[in-house]
């Protein structure tokens, strides 16, 4: 056991006890999910969580525990000097969640004696019935990572803005309901103790709000294992410690595509490093997500990737002249189009970018602070600047990029009710508004008609 003064009193701390919970969202809309680490390995002590309403009876759930060995990895350094036994990863459900419901939970193992180690006490608050009207409010960003919080650094101190994200989402975590962190999660690249220091930052958002992860380059590029791009970015980890370490409600977690709920808003999380192209695996489970939702329960309809499928003026899709992941909005802009998706979201590109509605490279309506009516094309939105190293933009102005901003920051989406939708992009240094529209919609604009989103022949043609 490690030695620690509290108050003048000496104070043994285990060093196996249960650490970092993260929520998440269940497959159904009244479960929660925690995972946490620990040192206890199933055959030394059981995982539980005991949890219940605030003030209320309380219940023992138990967890299963994952873990995976330096053979999981897929090269170096995550087999070689990056390498460090992960612990071991628990993870429980929590059903039949009251909508909207305060609830406590603690995690525990029981020893073979029969004691109990503790982890301290924490709080969520149940998610909404899907469809339910009430405020709700959604925090989306991607390639945020992790920095030293004592002021130190790190090799290539590539992730400069990641605490000061961290930091203003904490301070505004009254006002958010849940997170969408939408891949490279913490830059471990190969080094697996990072992860444990990439949890242990996110621990006051993730133990009380849920906070849903995609995968990207970072987590799963590796040559030859499956991974649509071939390259060496996630250091060997081919997308195990992702998948293990924090829960998803896919099907195939090693996918990493997925849908969640959350009130009046649905989510379609895709996984932009593996094939979405039309005849793919992915691209039914698009069009299934897309095209399942009721928009008169559910009129938010949201689509989030790693990479930019959509549109970005970033300098390296500049040059290449695509402005695009290559392939991306070939393959997905008629579904977009066709189940009326309000908003895209994207990481990988390190910096802010908001266009016009807009389908084939051309802006349908002008862009603006405010849309009002029926559905006309998507906003395609960057919010990849949540940490890492900024990335440029090509010097000439696009007729569908509406506003960029090279600088640290995350966006925010705030359903009022099912007519009304506000988004925001912050700054990450000072949690200020630099840029935000709302949208404004009944359900008879949902049904109406625009272009390639209603059958083009009828019985009267």
């Amino acid at each position: 056991p490690k030695l620690i003064a509290v108050s003048n009193k000496v104070t043994f701390v285990n060093p196996k006890a249960p650490v970092y919970p993260r929520l998440a969202q269940g497959k159904s809309w009244n479960e929660m999910t925690v995972t946490w680490t620990s040192g206890y390995d199933i055959k030394e002590a059981v995982p539980f969580v005991e949890w219940g309403e605030k003030a209320g009876r309380q219940f023992l759930s138990p967890a299963g525990t994952l873990t995976f060995d330096r053979n999981s990895m897929c090269g170096a350094p995550a087999r070689t000097v990056g390498w460090r036994h992960p612990g071991y990863i628990h993870t429980s459900y929590l059903k039949d969640l009251w909508p909207d419901s305060m609830y406590t939970y603690r995690l525990g193992h029981r020893l073979p004696n029969g004691t109990r180690v503790w982890s301290k006490s924490y709080s969520f608050k149940a998610s909404p019935y899907p469809g339910q009207d009430s405020l709700q409010r959604v925090v989306i960003f991607g390639d945020m990572g992790k920095a030293e919080a004592d002021g130190s650094n790190e090799y290539n101190n590539f992730q400069p803005g990641s605490l000061n994200t961290t930091n203003q989402i904490i301070r505004d975590l009254d006002n958010i309901d849940m997170v969408v962190h939408i891949g490279d999660i913490c830059y471990a690249n190969g080094y697996l103790s990072q992860w444990d220091q990439f949890t242990a930052q996110i621990e006051p958002i993730a133990s009380t709000v849920p906070y849903m992860i995609g995968s990207g380059n970072h987590e799963r590029d590796w040559p030859g294992t499956g991974s649509f791009y071939g390259n060496l970015d996630s250091g060997g980890e081919c997308g195990v410690p992702a998948q293990t370490v924090f829960y998803t409600p896919a099907e195939n977690r090693a996918n990493f595509w997925y849908a969640t709920d959350y009130g009046m808003f649905r989510f379609c999380i895709a996984h932009t490093e593996e094939d979405w192209r039309p005849g793919t695996e992915q691209y039914k489970f698009i069009e299934h997500c897309l095209s399942s939702v009721d928009r008169q329960k559910q009129p938010w309809l949201i689509f989030l990737a790693h990479r930019v499928l959509g549109y970005s003026s970033n300098s390296y899709y500049g040059f290449e002249g695509t402005f695009e992941e290559p392939m991306g909005r070939e393959a997905l802009q008629e579904l977009w189009q066709k189940y009326k998706v309000d908003l895209a979201f994207y990481g990988h590109v390190h910096n802010y970018e908001r266009t016009c509605p807009v389908y084939q490279s051309q802006c349908v309506v002008n862009a603006s602070n405010h849309y009002s009516g029926p559905f006309q094309a998507t906003t395609h939105v960057v919010v990849g600047g949540a940490g890492a190293s900024l990335s440029d933009f090509i010097t000439s102005k696009i007729q569908w990029s509406h506003f960029r901003d090279f600088d640290h920051g995350f966006g925010k989406l705030t359903a009022f009710n099912h007519s009304s939708l506000l988004f925001e992009y912050k700054k990450s240094r000072d949690g200020n508004v630099y840029d935000h529209f709302t949208i404004s919609r009944d359900y008879r604009d949902v049904l109406a008609c625009s272009i390639d989103n209603c059958p083009r022949t009828s019985l009267a043609s």
